[in-house]
């Protein structure tokens, strides 16, 4: 199989690379970009442990192939943080409210609770549970992850008449 040059923006870095086209995203940010963050769990795209943001738009990293990120921007859990290092808002209320526990959940549920929060200013409880329907943690039992994206989010909008 021959390989393909791919160049993708990662965390604001732009990254080139020689690849094989069924190489993953997911394979691709951990074994070749080292950021490791991405984590694999079922490599199926169920359980939401290797969600990146893919143009803004939260997607499954393993069920992405690198070559299909060409031209793309890409941000990982790593590339979250603000620019002095800091924890992101979300990342501070899954510290804050008990969010994790084993942590390797942790990335994936973060950047997909930043993706929906980005549009999605004030929600509601029912509206952050579907947001975050496609990630699993084995651990916590959802209740401390709930109340980081609500705390993250701020206070729900008013319910329209």
């Amino acid at each position: 199989m021959s390989e393909l040059d791919i160049e993708m923006t990662v965390n604001g870095v732009v990254r080139r690379a020689t690849v094989q086209p069924r190489l993953t995203l997911a394979d691709h940010l951990r074994e070749h970009c080292g950021l490791t963050g991405t984590h694999l769990g079922c490599e199926h795209g169920v359980c939401g442990a290797c969600t990146v943001l893919l143009d803004g738009e939260a997607v499954r990293a393993c069920l992405v192939f690198a070559v299909q990120a060409d031209g793309s921007e890409v941000t990982t859990i790593e590339g979250l943080s603000s620019p002095d290092g800091g924890l992101s808002p979300v990342q501070a209320a899954f510290r804050d409210h008990h969010g994790l526990q084993c942590g390797f959940c942790t990335p994936g549920f973060v950047v997909s609770a930043t993706a929906f929060l980005d549009g999605n200013p004030g929600p509601t409880d029912e509206q952050i549970r579907d947001a975050l329907s496609g990630n699993l943690c084995r651990c916590t039992g959802y209740q401390g992850i709930l109340k980081a994206v609500r705390a993250a989010a701020g206070p729900p909008a008013p319910e329209k008449d």
